[in-house]
């Protein structure tokens, strides 16, 4: 998969470039509660200003609610690991530092969401954002599965490359199309409309695949279990195939919790309607040790519990079960990670900071944003 690097960039000292990271992080009274994306976006940024490259910063941040915030919060953040941050709540401010900015300094500017371009993928709103930048860097894996203005439009106006991180992502992400044998797949979470396709997909490539989470539900009810008053996914997925698939394996036991609040260890097929499945029991779980054990390559997404709720034993019981492993582990998932200190994510081989992203990658072998990236250097410089 061919596309421009940063490394690549030449001489960078004195020049504008634009970088579109995300910084789409958890915030609670002005304070950033968890900072991974932040994290693994740093090396791009020191390597922009060891370059003496003139860098903006472009991202998006939300709440749970969809609802956009401002992103002075990061700004406080960063600030103390970016010497000479600026930050601009505009266009006109933005202006107006960028013609003061000096080699080597660095100006965050407010969230692209606050504008309606950005999300309705405007040419005239991406081409207002190019005006500010010589060069174009895309270090924004995780949401570049969005058909936005930053994502796919902006590079067909200015000279475009892959970040550090988005190079790493992609890199490692595809060794799950020619994986090492045997493979074992994991899948949790909900929204079965969007992994149904890895399901079928991966069922050719892995040897075996665990469905945990909301998944493993659905797959309870459509083999006529009482599920009682779990989540499920509201879209009505055909299972008839994969639930013939005898690679497919779902939890032995689930942790549930009845009218009386009481949370019990319940065998999936011994539920009442009242009951209400909260997380997945993988200790103890034999055949699921066997196979993580005698895996070479583990690929897993989406954790086994309802995290909103609190029950993340599951999701931590089995990344130790992983993680004890020889197998080459890949994981991810913003959810999924948020339950793991960083004694358990420094185990993983790779961990992936895309949710959406990665399941669509996983599934397409391609995402709009590196679409754009190699289409958009042909159109910038023709």
């Amino acid at each position: 998969m061919e596309f421009k690097k940063i490394r690549e960039t030449g001489d960078l000292s004195g020049k504008k470039v634009l970088v579109r990271v995300d910084f789409n992080v958890p915030i609670n009274d002005g304070e950033v509660l968890e900072d991974y994306r932040i994290k693994k976006t740093l090396p791009t940024l020191d390597f922009l200003r060891k370059k003496g490259a003139k860098t903006i910063i472009i991202s998006h941040l939300e709440d749970k609610n969809k609802k956009p915030g401002t992103l002075r919060p990061v700004h406080n953040y960063l600030g103390k690991v970016t010497p000479g941050l600026f930050f601009a709540s505009g266009f006109s401010e933005l202006e107006e530092i960028g013609k003061g900015l000096l080699d080597g300094q660095t100006v965050l500017l407010e969230n692209l969401r606050f504008w309606e371009g950005e999300k309705g993928n405007d040419e005239n709103f991406a081409k207002r954002l190019s005006s500010f930048g010589e060069i174009f860097v895309n270090e924004a894996f995780s949401v570049s599965h969005r058909r936005h203005a930053s994502i796919v439009t902006l590079p067909k106006f200015l000279p475009s490359y892959a970040g550090l991180l988005f190079t790493e992502e992609v890199k490692n992400l595809s060794k799950a199309f020619s994986p090492s044998s045997p493979f074992l797949f994991i899948l949790g979470g909900a929204k079965i409309d969007t992994k149904l396709p890895l399901l079928e997909k991966f069922s050719r490539l892995a040897n075996e695949i665990f469905v945990g989470g909301i998944l493993a539900n659905d797959f309870f009810k459509a083999k006529g279990f009482e599920v009682g008053k779990s989540a499920v996914s509201k879209e009505a997925g055909n299972y008839s195939q994969i639930l013939k698939d005898l690679k497919v394996i779902l939890p032995e036991k689930v942790l549930i919790k009845n009218d009386g609040g009481e949370e019990i260890v319940k065998f999936p097929n011994s539920l009442n309607n009242e009951d209400s499945i909260k997380d997945n029991v993988v200790k103890n779980f034999k055949q699921l040790e066997e196979i993580i054990g005698r895996a070479k390559f583990i690929l897993w997404n989406g954790p086994l519990g309802n995290l909103e709720e609190g029950f993340g034993e599951g999701t931590r019981d089995l990344a130790n079960l992983i993680i004890q492993s020889q197998a080459k582990t890949i994981v991810g998932g913003g959810d999924t990670l948020s339950v793991f200190d960083d004694s358990i994510m420094e185990k993983f081989s790779f961990i992936s900071t895309g949710g959406g992203a990665m399941l669509d990658f996983l599934a397409n072998e391609t995402l709009p944003g590196i679409t754009a990236l190699q289409e958009g250097n042909l159109t910038s410089s023709g």
